[in-house]
């Protein structure tokens, strides 16, 4: 998916006009992103290049990449690096005696990991859907894809970016980094030389970095001057520091993730809480991160009823679709910048 030169210049004039996007609390657009959760992971099998494409053509402004590392040292896309839940490894005789167990920060994890494999490996792979009784019109799709990497995630943006004439970025998130870190395959000055061979290394280039943990996030800030964003969950805490997510996201805590990062990315509830099975009012944290500086992008809006509240599911089947769209407006009217989502075109028809 090359472009010529001329058109990545075309599509750098573009990303040029969305200076409005919101890097930081004083400069968001007027309308939150739209970012979509490993692609439109909803209809098709995440971090798939079809998922992806289909993101960008319900209107996604960026598409959300999760990076591992093969073997030889290659970024690819998948939201674990344990792969046996999205690609069909299990079935292959010949990777058969790969399967094993690792502890993945802390936790016992058993299955197929991508450092055991090369990219050209990994390629002879085919993509399935996650969730297959959830989402089964995805799981239709299976083995029509192979594992992509990130630079074929970037070359899609650019050139989906020049074709619609508008901006399409990607927002990348390292993926226990501090993991593959610990095994000699460090992903931070990968993932800045990625940016930097694509002309992606400035404050305002169509990307985020995003992490749970904390000095992955630090470390690459040394390397690139890429916009970062802090996840946090609304239990537990990051694997590399002695810290409690609860405590970051108060507004003590967002002014010091502010001294490393440029926004935050909390779970959606901790920025609208269930009460009483339906939806409360916001929280504080998005006017404190905006005091201090920082641009919220929560996740992940689902539109099944297994991730709804109570009181917005439609009827009894888990994979029916409930009242998502009241969770959108309640996000929106809380001032958020920016939102995860695994299906980008009820996300654009819901913000207008």
């Amino acid at each position: 998916m090359d472009i010529t030169r001329r058109t990545l210049g075309a599509a750098a004039a573009t990303v040029a006009a969305f200076g409005a996007m919101p890097v930081t609390a004083q400069g968001f657009k007027k309308k939150p992103l739209i970012i979509a959760h490993r692609g439109a992971s909803g209809e098709r099998p995440e971090s798939t290049l079809m998922a992806f494409a289909l993101a960008i053509a319900e209107g996604a402004d960026f598409i959300e990449p999760d990076l591992v590392l093969t073997k030889d040292g290659h970024l690819v896309v998948r939201h674990e690096n344990e792969i046996s839940q999205t690609t069909d490894v299990a079935l292959k005789p010949e990777f058969e005696n790969r399967l094993t167990t690792r502890q993945i920060q802390g936790q016992a994890v058993s299955g197929w990991f991508t450092e055991d494999f090369t990219l050209e490996e990994l390629k002879t792979l085919r993509c399935r859907e996650r969730l297959p009784k959830l989402r089964p019109e995805s799981a239709k799709f299976n083995g029509q894809e192979s594992i992509p990497t990130y630079q074929e995630v970037i070359d899609l943006a650019k050139s989906e970016s020049a074709r619609l004439k508008r901006p399409i970025g990607t927002y990348p998130e390292m993926k226990h980094a501090s993991y593959f870190a610990q095994i000699g395959l460090p992903m931070e000055g990968r993932l800045a030389e990625a940016l930097k061979k694509n002309d992606l290394d400035s404050a305002n280039a169509p990307v985020f970095v995003q992490c749970f943990d904390v000095l992955p996030l630090k470390t690459f800030m040394t390397l690139s001057k890429a916009p970062r964003v802090q996840l946090m969950s609304p239990e537990g805490g990051p694997t590399d520091v002695t810290l409690r997510y609860r405590d970051m996201a108060s507004a003590t805590g967002l002014k010091t993730i502010a001294t490393y990062a440029n926004g935050v990315g909390p779970d959606w509830s901790m920025v609208v809480p269930t009460v009483d099975g339906g939806l409360g009012g916001p929280t504080a944290l998005v006017s404190d991160a905006h005091a201090a500086g920082l641009a919220v992008h929560p996740w992940t809006v689902r539109a099944e009823n297994v991730f709804l509240p109570p009181k917005l599911r439609n009827g009894t089947d888990p994979s029916s679709h409930g009242d998502v769209a009241a969770v959108y407006r309640a996000l929106y009217a809380a001032g958020i910048d920016g939102l995860f989502s695994d299906f980008p075109a009820l996300a654009v028809k819901a913000r207008g």
